[in-house]
């Protein structure tokens, strides 16, 4: 069975000073296949865990702590080709999302190749956070990992706590860098490396594998005559950048400094930047369910078809789930977080909070194969949308109302929880946190349900074998 390559998502870190409310965020997409479920779970803590880890994927191997936190992922519906948990929170307040797939050039590939058995994306979440108790921590066990076993792909990787957040790049088999998204500033990152200037005199905000500067100079990889530019020398400058990822980092940096003029495929475009306003959770979720709206590229606006085609879309058919990591300014880790997961397509999901706290997620997020099925929440979500795709100029309305009415429900939801909960602690504050975040899914999933009743029953008029007939013929 050919499996496609998991190279297509987008990204957003946002830091604590640019949000309207404090919280650090960090989001992405994760692209594979349009039919290809999530699962949405809660593991718990252990001490006295699995001490080793193997991957079912390309035979990765690695000793784990005994003593691992409890954590929400998102893994795939079989663990045959990897268990790809993607994304999640921990218990000590450290989110983790992983990965945004990017190439590396071959002048670095050639002196130092990716390693065929090395940690891919399907592990990176598993062996990294349940094991860290601060955004940095993630960063250092991470880098650790890639520069002792090297790795079989060159990926980004988000990481944040409510202090600050982190963008970590890998570059070829063994050497990597990170860097840490200054408070007032947001990134938005499309399958291309980005992170550009390094600075080894602040290991505040930088941080890199301890040898790189010597791997660089000894295989003469830099292109500039001055400074290290780790797009420029480890990344990549082609036609797919220009097509595939450039156009939606120009949407994302559009939509957030609409003041700043700038080709739709820039080369030159700064990886960080300082948004024309506070950015709000709701920004992030429209960037990461965005199809370039407004703009002659949109696939289902009203340009020319060939703008239309032009360029890739930030929301796709192709995408499993989308998901924004909120860290909030609350002391309690279980409050402080929220973990939104949209299943299926963001353009036409809805995002559903979960906070961080709770210790169990709904049977529904929890099911689903291949095959479609309408006990899953995956499989209820991409429903609606299937029905909607081919008739959207009538539905689309209609999936628009579903989404607005769920979107001020959750976040009345969660305003009247976070009272509720500032008061609580241990079992009583899980309890709670669980109760309402079922409640949210379980909202969203009866929706979703009567959306895809009514449209069924409106699509039995689209039939090409119902017809006017003129009697007098």
């Amino acid at each position: 069975m050919s499996v496609t390559p998991y190279s297509a998502c987008t990204s957003i870190l946002i830091g604590k000073s640019a949000s309207v409310d404090g919280s650090v965020m960090i989001g992405r997409n994760e692209d594979s296949r349009p039919a290809w479920p999530k699962h949405f779970v809660v593991h718990p803590a252990t001490t006295n865990g699995q001490t080793s880890f193997e991957s079912t994927d390309n035979g990765f191997k690695m000793p784990l702590p005994k003593t691992a936190y409890k954590y929400t992922a998102t893994p795939e519906w079989t663990a045959k080709y990897g268990l790809f948990e993607e994304d999640g929170i921990n218990q000590y307040g450290v989110a983790m999302s992983a990965t945004e797939s990017t190439y590396a050039n071959d002048r670095v590939l050639a002196a130092d190749p990716l390693v065929k058995d090395g940690i891919g994306e399907e592990a990176m979440v598993t062996v990294t956070l349940p094991y860290v108790k601060t955004a940095r921590e993630g960063v250092s066990r991470l880098g650790t990992i890639i520069s002792h076993y090297g790795t079989s792909e060159s990926n980004g990787i988000l990481f944040a706590d409510r202090t600050e957040a982190w963008y970590f790049e890998t570059g070829s088999g063994h050497y990597w860098v990170a860097q840490r998204i200054p408070d007032d500033s947001y990134a938005v990152v499309a399958n291309q490396m980005a992170i550009q200037t390094i600075d080894f005199d602040d290991p505040a905000n930088f941080m890199w594998h301890p040898h790189i500067q010597e791997f660089v100079q000894q295989h003469s990889l830099n292109p500039q005559r001055t400074g290290f530019n780790f797009r420029e020398i480890f990344g990549t400058n082609n036609q797919m950048d220009a097509y595939y990822n450039l156009p939606r980092v120009w949407y994302g940096q559009k939509m957030f400094n609409p003041s700043t003029q700038q080709a739709t495929n820039s080369h030159v475009m700064p990886f960080i930047r300082q948004a024309e306003k506070l950015l709000s959770v709701e920004d992030a979720k429209a960037f990461l369910s965005s199809h370039f709206q407004e703009t002659a590229y949109d696939p289902i606006g009203s340009g020319d078809p060939v703008d239309r085609k032009r360029f890739r879309p930030v929301s796709l058919a192709t995408t499993q789930e989308s998901h924004v990591l909120q860290l909030r300014q609350y002391s309690q880790p279980e409050l402080s977080g929220i973990h939104w997961l949209a299943m299926g397509v963001a353009a036409q999901s809805v995002y559903v909070p979960f906070y961080a706290g709770i210790t169990d997620t709904p049977a529904d997020y929890r099911r689903g194969l291949e095959t479609y099925s309408p006990d899953s929440a995956y499989w209820v979500f991409k429903q609606a949308g299937v029905l909607v795709d081919p008739h959207y100029k009538q539905f689309g309305d209609q999936l628009k109302q579903t989404q607005k009415e769920l979107n001020q429900l959750f976040a009345r939801s969660v305003l009247q929880t976070d009272q509720q909960a500032k008061r609580l602690a241990g079992i009583e504050l899980s309890t709670l946190l669980t109760q309402e975040s079922t409640k949210n899914a379980e909202l969203a999933l009866k929706k979703y349900r009567e959306l895809s009743a009514k449209l069924i029953t409106q699509a039995t008029a689209f039939s090409p074998l119902r017809y006017h007939q003129d009697m007098n013929l």
